[in-house]
């Protein structure tokens, strides 16, 4: 029987998560594993909220800034590599944190993903290349005739969810819901589920003010360093989509940032809705002390 726990943060975008993740790694005296999905590109530092460097030095973080928006790298790799770290931090502490806001990423650790076969690059190239120039509806259309599953059951508004389905289909040559629901491989943690909760005006009230923050900490010139590149998947962002529109003068500059509020709220309701599904998760507000959550910890690890 497992004896490794992986203490999970869970919640919505401005809840408080990194700031709880560095105070258990502290009483835990352990590392924190990020599975944020933008937090991993080194040129996102502003957009994506990266912990600040007091908050970096207060623990070790692994897949922060680790690599590149030119290197592309998905949800099964990530569950590959961050696997493979937990099994060496296990070896020195019984006890590990991971925090996110990416459902789907914190599931491929947690629970494991479906398998797909390797796809040839150039694939991927090529939408990306027709999603530039033609748009996503062409995209959609087919999917819709190489696999009507996946299409009716995927966020086909979702660029990078279309273009992977799509990739697979192409590469493939067979439906990408085929590769969906084998069986997993078995997980040598037990799982602690921590979510963070708050009154969805105040949640929305803090994505506001972070907006904000972020745009008084030069937002505005980090995403016009990476304007040239605003066709490749990592920047297919919330705070950057809509930056990209402002340079573009599709948008003025007012009404980017309230887009990028706009967008961020829409983007913690579907965290939300993601995260209520999962009835292993222990809720507490965002304003609990940390030593009454790491109490509740330390009876779960007990049991």
């Amino acid at each position: 029987m497992a004896t490794n726990y992986l203490i999970t943060i869970l919640g919505p975008t401005a809840i408080g998560k990194t700031a709880l993740s560095i105070e258990l790694a502290k009483a835990f005296n352990t590392d924190i594993i990020s599975c944020d999905s933008r937090q991993f590109y080194k040129e996102m530092t502003i957009g994506t909220a990266v912990p600040d460097t007091n908050e970096l030095a207060a623990a070790k973080h692994h897949f922060i800034q680790d690599r590149s928006i030119f290197d592309n790298y998905n949800v099964g790799e990530f569950e590959r590599d961050a696997l493979t770290k937990l099994n060496e931090l296990f070896k020195l502490n019984k006890v590990q944190i991971m925090v996110g806001g990416s459902g789907l990423y914190v599931d491929a650790v947690l629970k494991g993903l479906d398998y797909f076969p390797e796809v040839d690059i150039k694939i991927r190239e090529q939408l990306t290349k027709e999603l530039a120039e033609k748009g996503i509806e062409p995209l959609q259309q087919k999917l819709k005739e190489l696999d009507i599953e996946t299409y009716n059951t995927i966020a086909i508004e979702n660029p990078h969810r279309l273009m992977r389905a799509l990739e697979v289909c192409i590469g493939s040559s067979l439906p990408y819901s085929t590769f969906k629901n084998k069986p997993k491989k078995e997980r040598n943690f037990i799982p602690i589920k921590i979510g963070l909760k708050a009154d969805r005006a105040i949640i929305y009230d803090r994505i506001n003010k972070r907006v904000d923050l972020m745009m008084d900490a030069g937002l505005l010139e980090e995403a016009k360093k990476l304007y040239e590149h605003k066709n490749l998947n990592a920047l297919q962002t919330v705070g950057y989509r809509e930056l990209f529109s402002y340079f573009d003068g599709s948008f003025t500059k007012e009404f980017a940032i309230s887009e990028i509020k706009k967008n961020t709220r829409r983007f913690a309701k579907r965290q939300l809705t993601w995260f209520k599904k999962d009835d292993q998760i222990t809720w507490f507000d965002y304003k609990t002390p940390p030593t009454k959550i790491i109490s509740e910890i330390m009876k779960k690890i007990n049991n």
